[in-house]
């Protein structure tokens, strides 16, 4: 018997000590693996710039305007994936554009570097025409019409009380504050009054998978809301773009926007309903052909009115055309104003936030969290803050730039400042305040 237990140890050891060595050459063997992976991708990526060079010479060496855009592109990514890295106990994660928008800034100040950074006008409005393009999409396409039957009253409530108070709040302050005119307050004001789906939204998902707030139907809500609350912002925005740059009568162009709005629902809608049916059910590709006609006609509903001299309509088309088809589917002086703006502001859009889910049945702190939960800003901000200093440009207003400069300043304090905050406040307060309900997986035997 001592012998058989003897034996037995041994090859008990034996097995240990193969299961360990097989552990060891699996974890060597996947460090391999990534470390060859990263490998061939950078050899990937100096075979794709030598290929470019091979075309266009000096333009992609520091200091051409290619390599600019070139190391623009790679450090937004690299800046993003750096914060998808940061991770928070109970905390949603931060969007990775506030990673983008960081490198960004980084290599437009730092110096030594930005004077090598050069970027093509024509080529950075066309990005960021396509970028507002992608977030119209988005926001049309979230549209939940059933959400919206059950929750319309409190969402739509909250997706334009909020907006509006804090764009009148924002070009009341900014008047006398920055000493704006009252078109470029208001201007300023829509850019500000946009909350953040990108923030919003996986927070309330998050939220939602864990079972808080499932009763009252608070994540639903806020998801929903967020998308009608960009369309307001990016609305309200193009009309005061319109008023500011116009040359004659305001009555005129106010009756020229109504007008613009008019047609581009109807295009909008028209488009959609073709996009609605077209391709068929049967071809085999259709997904893939139905995200090429959306995305190829928003695109060009965005930069071809731009081109027409139809600027504020094009993302009203946009919106209109992703939302019917997608219903069948389912500075030291100047940085302490600018902040100073931004929380007034804030504070006024939280109180008309708290006053307007008052008339619904949640309780002071679940009516608290909704308040708080729509201060995040990010996505439209970043697409809509340069908007105004490119069109001071290209239609050679130069007395208008240093307005314009501080509307992007305002845009990008707006995105530091809330967006961590908001991703924050959501997840500390969230399984705190709302109440939880249990969360029943149907399972088949």
């Amino acid at each position: 018997d001592g012998r058989n237990q003897q034996e037995g140890s041994t090859a008990e050891r034996a097995t240990q000590q193969s299961t360990v060595e097989l552990c060891v050459f699996l974890y060597e063997l996947y460090i391999y693996v990534y470390l060859f992976s990263y490998l061939i991708l950078g050899i990937l990526l100096i075979i794709l710039w030598g290929v470019i060079w091979s075309y266009t010479g000096h333009e992609i060496l520091p200091g051409g305007r290619l390599f600019g855009t070139l190391v623009i592109f790679l450090c937004a990514i690299i800046g993003g994936e750096i914060v998808k890295l940061i991770k928070i106990p109970m905390v949603p994660p931060l969007p990775p554009l506030l990673g983008m928008l960081l490198a960004g800034f980084a290599l437009r100040n730092l110096p030594g570097i930005n004077q090598h950074i050069n970027v093509i006008p024509v080529v950075s409005a066309c990005l960021r025409n396509t970028a507002l393009t992608i977030i119209l999409v988005r926001a049309g396409l979230g549209l939940d019409p059933e959400a919206l039957k059950k929750l319309k009253g409190v969402c739509l409530r909250l997706s334009m009380g909020p907006c509006f108070s804090e764009a009148c709040a924002t070009a009341i302050i900014s008047r006398f504050t920055l000493h704006f005119p009252w078109h470029w307050g208001f201007l300023l004001g829509f850019v500000l009054g946009a909350v953040s789906p990108a923030v919003v939204v996986p927070s309330m998902l998050m939220l939602q998978d864990k079972g808080f707030g499932i009763k009252k139907g608070i994540p639903t809500l806020l998801v929903a809301a967020s998308s009608f609350d960009d369309i307001l912002a990016i609305t309200g925005f193009n009309a005061f773009l319109n008023i500011t740059f116009s040359t004659g009568p305001v009555y005129q162009t106010l009756l020229k926007g109504l007008f613009e709005a008019i047609i581009s629902v109807i295009i909008g809608v028209t488009m959609g309903l073709f996009c609605r049916y077209f391709p068929s059910k049967d071809q085999k590709a259709r997904h893939w052909q139905r995200a090429g006609l959306i995305l190829g006609l928003s695109i060009l509903a965005v930069i071809g009115s731009n081109r027409l001299g139809f600027h504020g309509s094009g993302g009203l088309t946009a919106i209109m055309l992703t939302a019917t088809s997608g219903s069948k589917w389912l500075f030291k002086f100047l940085l302490g104003t600018c902040v100073a703006t931004l929380s007034m502001a804030l504070l006024v859009r939280i109180m008309v936030t708290f006053f307007l889910v008052s008339f619904t049945d949640f309780s002071i702190k679940e009516k608290i969290f909704v308040a708080l939960s729509w201060i995040p800003k990010a996505t439209v901000q970043a697409v809509l803050g340069p908007l105004a200093l490119e069109t001071t440009r290209s239609l050679n207003t130069p007395h208008l730039e240093a307005y314009a400069k501080t509307v992007m300043t305002m845009a990008f304090l707006g995105i530091l400042i809330t967006a961590p905050n908001g991703a924050l406040l959501i997840g500390l307060l969230g399984p705190s305040i709302l109440s939880k309900e249990e969360i029943v997986n149907d399972s088949s035997a």
